[in-house]
């Protein structure tokens, strides 16, 4: 069998971009053909919530616990309880 699979070499092994239908311990041979390098896309905390675009309430960072853990939280424009 003849499959063609885009992997990434992390410095010690190859990782298949998807799942492969290979039992464990399957021999194979490999013929690599090199693409281009792909840049290193960890992000900071900040850069992954900024991402995300969250709506919440102008005053999340002031009341963070009344959000999460449902105690009492009051504003000029909302009050949870």
């Amino acid at each position: 069998m003849i499959e063609i699979i885009d992997a990434t070499f992390d410095g010690k092994v190859f990782r298949p971009e998807r799942p492969i239908g290979l039992k464990p311990n399957t021999r194979v041979k490999m013929t690599l053909e090199t693409g281009p390098l792909i840049e290193d896309t960890k992000l900071s905390f900040l850069q992954t919530a900024k991402a995300l675009k969250l709506d919440g309430p102008s005053d999340w960072s002031e009341n963070v616990d009344g959000y999460l853990y449902g105690k009492e939280v009051k504003n000029e424009q909302r009050s949870i309880s």
